[in-house]
Formats: C-alpha cells, sequence, structure tokens
C-alpha cells in the first residue's frame, strides 16, 4: 500500500513560487531615512508569513532558509546580512502561523499571532544583534562607526546597547507591523488563489 506523501506536489510548486518571490523582494531592499542606513528595508517576508499561514510554520521556515541561500550568492555582508534577516523572519513568520493554525484560521487569531511575531521578531533582533550579529558585523565596520551612525539620527546614542535600543529594535518593529498589515489585507485573497489552484489540479487528476 503506498503512503501519502508528506508534502504534496501542489504544495511544494506554491512554496517555490512564494520563495522565488521572496527573493525577487529580498532584492529590492531599500534604506529607510528614519533609521541608519545599514538597516535595510524589504518585504521579503511577506511570502514567508503567508507561506505559514497556508502550509504551516514549517513552510515559512523553509521560505525564510531558500531565500536567503539564494540572496547569500550576492551577498554584500558575508553572510551577515543574511543570517540576520533569516533569524528575525523566522521569528516572526513561526509564532504567527502557529498561532493562526493552532487557532482555527480566524482572522482574530491571525492578528494575535502576528501580534505575538511582530514581539518575538523584535526581541530576537535585539539580542541576535548585541551578542552575534553586530560583533561579526564588526569585522567590515568598526563598532564605533556602527554607533556613530546611529548617533547622526539620535545623538543619545553612545554604546551599543544604545544602538540595539533605539536603532535595532524599532527598526523590527516598524517592518513587522508593515509586514504584518500587507498580509492581513492580502492573505485571504492569496489563499483563496493558492487553494482554488489545488481543487483544479485534484479535478484534473480525477479526469
Amino acid at each position: 500500500m503506498r503512503t501519502k506523501p508528506r508534502i504534496s506536489t501542489r504544495v511544494m510548486v506554491s512554496m517555490a513560487m512564494l520563495t522565488a518571490v521572496a527573493t525577487v523582494l529580498m532584492f529590492l531592499d531599500f534604506p529607510m531615512p528614519i533609521f541608519p542606513s545599514f538597516l535595510k528595508f524589504d518585504f521579503s517576508d511577506l511570502p514567508a508569513i503567508i507561506g505559514a499561514f497556508a502550509y504551516g510554520p514549517v513552510a515559512g521556515i523553509i521560505i525564510e532558509l531558500m531565500k536567503n541561500l539564494i540572496h547569500l550568492l550576492q551577498t554584500s555582508t558575508g553572510g551577515i546580512g543574511e543570517l540576520a534577516n533569516f533569524l528575525v523572519g523566522v521569528a516572526l513568520v513561526v509564532p504567527a502561523g502557529i498561532i493562526y493554525r493552532a487557532g482555527g484560521k480566524s482572522r482574530a487569531h491571525a492578528l494575535i499571532g502576528m501580534a505575538v511575531g511582530i514581539v518575538t521578531m523584535a526581541i530576537v533582533a535585539g539580542f541576535a544583534n548585541y551578542f552575534i550579529l553586530i560583533p561579526f558585523f564588526a569585522k567590515f565596520m568598526p563598532i564605533e562607526a556602527i554607533i556613530d551612525m546611529c548617533a547622526t539620527l539620535i545623538p543619545a546614542v553612545d554604546s551599543l546597547f544604545k544602538v540595539i535600543l533605539f536603532s535595532i529594535v524599532p527598526f523590527n518593529l516598524f517592518k513587522g507591523i508593515i509586514i504584518s498589515l500587507l498580509t492581513y489585507v492580502t492573505y485571504k485573497r492569496l489563499s483563496r488563489v493558492l487553494h482554488d489552484r489545488g481543487a483544479r489540479e485534484k479535478t484534473e487528476k480525477k479526469a
């Protein structure tokens, strides 16, 4: 007796499409005038969170991983930017995906999940940057230069801790909120497209 594959062809194709979109969006990053220039904003977590909602948090992790592995081929940060993007992206999409699906895929649980994801994203970004990412990035740019870049926008910044408190955490809160709002507005429409294609494929196989 044949066992049913854990991941259907439809799901794999849909995840590949979401990964492709996420990869393109990641290459279209841009600086925000209100944040230091080394913090680049992109919308690549949007397809990942949609994948986590549609197919579960593991799908969101896979999309986050694949887009960063592809982006690593043209990295300008020695992989540090990609590691940062992966860690904070996973911190957003995993709690959101778990809570949304555990709550019966309701709008209320989508909002709760994304709110928890935003907070988790900011916390992970803070700790990861303080203990791992910025110390590694200091090999390319001295920590003093990073502090000075932040101080030009916020004069109170005079230490790595204040870089985290006044730049890294607010940036990730801002990014998480924007991604979550876009997800809330677009997910149901995109979800129908993803699942309608699956229904059509099943119909074609029966015909």
